[in-house]
């Protein structure tokens, strides 16, 4: 008697066969495959094309001293005057030159800049590789209408891989629990398919790297 089986009974019957065989991976190689073609371009000059390319924003400052005098600049330029800035490190570097910000979340809704620190820069695609151990936390990035991101030179890196294994260097087995990548200021193009900037985020995105913080 020919035994009556349905379609799907079928294709998970075929399935459960397929996964009993083994077989050779037809890429044996593939993880040790370079993802991107070799390139000799220095990293800075490789992140400011691709971020500039998204509507990102490059500055680069020798010291602290650069730093304030381009913020001042920005500050000025879109009347900036509720400028927020919650990790310590930053808040330090800004009383220094005695650059007025908020410590605090009061009056938080009215935020117009968030200044924030980075894990780091990936020159391979102009993206800022974050997570929520830095005391700014996901809203001082998301929130405000203008971001800034400060970086040290030393958190250049090409590739996002670099990225991953600076973070497994810096917190060892107490890996952040939120990691994700910001590639220029926020976008969408859903409604009548125009690119609009600040839809769901920051509309200005401004990349500081410091290569000396005093």
């Amino acid at each position: 008697m020919k035994e009556n089986i349905s379609s799907k009974e079928l294709m998970l019957k075929k399935i459960r066969k397929a996964l009993l065989e083994k077989r050779d991976s037809p890429y044996p190689n593939l993880e040790e495959t370079p993802l991107y073609k070799p390139t000799e371009e220095i990293p800075e000059i490789l992140f400011a094309e691709q971020l500039t390319a998204v509507s990102g924003n490059f500055i680069f400052c020798e010291n602290g001293v650069e730093f304030i005098e381009n913020i001042l600049e920005l500050a000025e330029r879109f009347k900036w005057r509720k400028i927020y800035c919650w990790e310590p490190e930053l808040q330090q570097l800004l009383a220094n030159y005695e650059f007025p910000f908020y410590k605090t979340d009061k009056d938080f809704e009215m935020a117009e800049v968030g200044i924030t620190m980075c894990e780091a820069l990936i020159a391979r695609n102009g993206s800022i590789l974050v997570s929520n151990q830095n005391e700014a936390g996901r809203r001082l990035s998301i929130f405000p209408h203008h971001h800034i991101v400060i970086a040290r030179t030393g958190q250049m890196v090409m590739n996002l891989k670099d990225g991953f294994q600076l973070i497994k260097n810096k917190y060892g087995a107490q890996i952040p629990s939120m990691i994700s990548t910001i590639t220029g200021p926020s976008r969408t193009a859903d409604i009548e398919k125009t690119l609009v900037l600040g839809a769901h985020g920051p509309k200005e995105l401004f990349v500081f790297l410091i290569d000396d913080f005093s």
